[in-house]
Parts: structure tokens; C-alpha cells; sequence
């Protein structure tokens, strides 16, 4: 019997600037108050670790925005377009980004969620994350500001 060794199905790469329009794209579909064309240039001018995972058709289905201080990693957005969601690619997204921050010498991973998000708070969790606390009035929200679930992971 032979074993049949397949590429991945997805690349994960560090974001460009040219990758912003269908970052945007996605962004826009996956949330009702998406970050701006500017919260990403931001990242990206201040060094933080941007990725992108693509299929092998090029097409974008997930990026991530990590910042990382001393030993200490925060994941400020993990988004997978709705249309790719359930299929397993924020966990391997989010396995990468440990395994990255890992490779800088962080030992922790923080997050904020959304506490509506419970999808992602279970995936979170799944994950080994813990609710450490609570930011309130953290997100905009049609009524106001909605508070913010914080957790944390050991790496």
C-alpha cells in the first residue's frame, strides 16, 4: 500500500498591503462594525503579525492581526469569511498564530470576544482559553457599547 502526500489545502502568509481590498472584503461580510481600511495599514506600519490563509485557488478565506509585547501575545482579529466558517479554518488559523507568537518567545495569548459570539468563544475555549474578565463598553454596538469577554491562553 502507498501513502499519497497532498499539499495543504491552504497557505498561510504574512499579510501585504495588496492583500487589503478582499481583507476589507471579508471584514465588511463578517461584521456589523468591521475594521477600517486604516486599522490595518495600522498594523501593518507598526509591525504587528499579519497573516492571510488562501485556498489553493488563491482565494482568501481567513486573516489574523496579532500584536506581540515582551511575552505576551494579543490577538486583536481572527476573522474567517462567512462563507468559509465552520470548516475547521480558524483553528488552524489560530493554531498557526500560537505557533507563531511562540517562535517571538510569548508564553501567553490574550483575546477579546464578543460575549454575543459564541461560536468563537467555544472555539476560544476549545483552545484551552479562559475567561480572565471583562472590558466593558469594549465594542460599538447598535444600542451603544457592548462589553468585551477577555481570555487568555498559556502557550
Amino acid at each position: 500500500m502507498s501513502a499519497v502526500l497532498r499539499e495543504p489545502a491552504e497557505r498561510i502568509e504574512p499579510m501585504r498591503p495588496e492583500d487589503l481590498a478582499e481583507v476589507l472584503a471579508i471584514e465588511q461580510a463578517a461584521y456589523e462594525f468591521p475594521w477600517t481600511h486604516g486599522n490595518f495599514i495600522d498594523s501593518l506600519r507598526a509591525g504587528h503579525s499579519t497573516w492571510t490563509m488562501r485556498d489553493t485557488s488563491e482565494g482568501l478565506i481567513a486573516y489574523a492581526v496579532v500584536m506581540i509585547a515582551l511575552d505576551e501575545a494579543h490577538l486583536l482579529n481572527l476573522t474567517v469569511a462567512p462563507s468559509c466558517q465552520r470548516f475547521g479554518f480558524g483553528w488552524r488559523m489560530l493554531e498557526a498564530m500560537a505557533e507563531n507568537a511562540r517562535s517571538y518567545g510569548a508564553r501567553s495569548m490574550l483575546l477579546e470576544v464578543r460575549p454575543t459570539n459564541v461560536a468563537a468563544q467555544k472555539m476560544y475555549e476549545r483552545y484551552g482559553f479562559v475567561r480572565i474578565g471583562t472590558r466593558r463598553g469594549y465594542y460599538p454596538a447598535r444600542d451603544g457599547r457592548e462589553d468585551a469577554v477577555v481570555m487568555r491562553v498559556s502557550l
